[in-house]
């Protein structure tokens, strides 16, 4: 079941700073939004981030996919985060060791614990990798996102692998904010809370030929209880006008969580 709490009640069942960061922004600026960017060039993705800013709580990233990173882009997304009131949500998809992703997440060309304010990470290598990251996340108020569910077409991350995402996340409250899945994963009858962000949203198609399925705004807020709608192509697509479509999204978000309180 969904929640019938506000955004801004359930800061307080958070110690994460991020996640009470995230939640407070939600409720301050009206928008559920997550904009997924993944365009492989600088100045397009400050020129569509700039754009789409004033409507979303989040910008979920793909730096890896730029073909000029360097620390001026860096230096610009966090004058845009500061602009507009978002935040930034690094994609990495850590998959590794707890040694290993502790390194990935603080060091390299893109030093993503630095300017990330939450990144997430699959569960499939046990409670290490959890571990590793918090090592370096938590001192800096960053969160972190397990990927308990996928909604490309075929997914393994289903049944028992998602259970056990969930109990995972329960063993590090602290650091562990939410979740990537397709719906609400506990029920209002636990007394932990967590935030679920859902990919997979579209007003306008159900698929894009290459297994990604999609649900519209309703379906994913009202309907399956989820807290952040995840859009990407459907904001910036080649025809769109991207400020009148990230405002459509926001629109739609907003109103199907009105419509769940109500309900």
């Amino acid at each position: 079941m969904a929640s019938k709490k506000k955004y801004g009640e359930r800061v307080e069942n958070f110690s994460n700073k991020a996640a009470r960061e995230l939640l407070s922004l939600i409720e301050h600026k009206k928008t559920n939004l997550s904009l997924a960017l993944d365009v492989t060039t600088k100045r397009e993705f400050l020129e569509i981030a700039d754009k789409a800013g004033p409507y979303i709580c989040l910008l979920k990233t793909h730096v890896d996919i730029l073909v000029d990173f360097d620390q001026d882009f860096i230096e610009q997304l966090k004058e845009l985060r500061t602009k507009h009131e978002f935040m930034i949500f690094e994609d990495r998809k850590f998959a590794d060791i707890g040694n290993t992703v502790k390194h990935q997440y603080s060091k390299g060309i893109y030093k993503i614990s630095e300017w990330a304010d939450i990144t997430n990470a699959h569960p499939l290598p046990g409670d290490g990798i959890v571990s590793g990251l918090k090592e370096v996340g938590l001192v800096l108020g960053r969160g972190l996102l397990l990927l308990a569910e996928m909604s490309s077409k075929g997914s393994l991350a289903t049944g028992a692998y998602t259970e056990a995402a969930v109990e995972m996340a329960r063993r590090h409250k602290d650091f562990v904010v939410g979740f990537i899945a397709g719906r609400k994963l506990i029920s209002d009858d636990d007394k932990e809370d967590f935030i679920v962000m859902s990919p997979g949203v579209g007003l306008d198609v159900s698929t894009d030929g290459l297994g990604q399925q999609y649900r519209t705004p309703r379906n994913v807020i009202l309907e399956s209880g989820s807290d952040i709608i995840i859009v990407g192509r459907g904001i910036y697509g080649s025809d769109k006008d991207v400020a009148v479509e990230a405002q459509r999204y926001r629109d739609a978000g907003w109103k199907a969580y009105l419509e769940r309180l109500a309900n």
